[in-house]
């Protein structure tokens, strides 16, 4: 992007044990645990990744130090989102294997190709979409901020066809969200993919599931298959639990 980078309005941030360093912004929307968390869910041997809602890139930065030979796009409906994903790619030399493109992924096929995202091309399709409905709760002061964490009603549908089309014959399809969105994430899952595999993620042992992982293969019809959740945390303190730190350090991956 051909934006200047305002360095009084970023923080630079360190991920997989300082492996992969990104900048984002102070008062927008930040990644953290579920992006390190949807790209360490991409299968090791996928070559070409997308993205959707890609933010500054940390997800897809993540994914790509650990598959040298994997290329990516990165799309977001946000400039200023882009022009941090641009300069991630470049910090952490993935600007050859890399590159970004501008689109809202709720548009229809037709512009989405014109665009230049091509359809039946990706071996993995991840996604973090914005978790609120845009009429419930209360709206970020950030404009930019707000677009990232709130969609209108039915929209997860839409990125979940995108990705649809999107993917090569038995890719994968893997978004994170809030446990709440489960209902409509496996309906729109279900209408589209075989081999659906739900990963409830868990702050303590005992609580309720906070997060969700979700993975479908395109064109797959094996069944439907729930896993035990992911701890993050012991009993007390904000430590995480030794395999879920492993992750957080770039030494481990999720099996499932």
């Amino acid at each position: 992007m051909s934006k200047i980078l305002d360095l009084q309005s970023v923080t630079r941030n360190d991920f997989l044990g300082g492996r992969i360093s990104a900048f984002q912004p102070k008062s927008g929307f930040r990644a953290g645990s579920d992006s390190v968390l949807l790209a360490a869910a991409v299968r090791k041997e996928t070559t070409c990744i997308l993205e959707l809602g890609c933010g500054a890139g940390v997800a897809a930065c993540c994914a790509l130090s650990e598959r040298a030979k994997a290329q990516a796009l990165l799309v977001d409906m946000e400039a200023e989102a882009l022009t941090l994903a641009d300069k991630n790619l470049a910090l952490n030399g993935f600007e050859k294997r890399a590159k970004t493109l501008l689109l809202d992924v709720t548009q229809k096929g037709s512009i989405r190709e014109q665009a230049g995202l091509q359809t039946n091309c990706f071996s993995t399709i991840i996604a973090n979409p914005p978790f609120f409905i845009s009429s419930k709760g209360t709206g970020s002061p950030d404009a930019l901020r707000k677009r990232a964490r709130h969609m209108q009603k039915g929209e997860l549908d839409n990125w979940v066809k995108t990705a649809a089309a999107s993917a090569s014959a038995r890719g994968e399809i893997i978004f994170i969200h809030v446990m709440e969105a489960l209902p409509e994430l496996l309906a729109a899952f279900d209408a589209r993919f075989g081999n659906i595999v739900i990963l409830p993620i868990a702050p303590r042992a005992g609580e309720a599931a906070t997060r969700v992982l979700i993975r479908g293969i395109k064109g797959s019809k094996a069944p439907l298959a729930l896993m035990a959740p992911l701890i993050l945390h012991g009993e007390t303190g904000r430590e995480f639990l030794p395999e879920v730190e492993a992750i957080f350090r770039g030494e481990g991956a999720l099996h499932w």
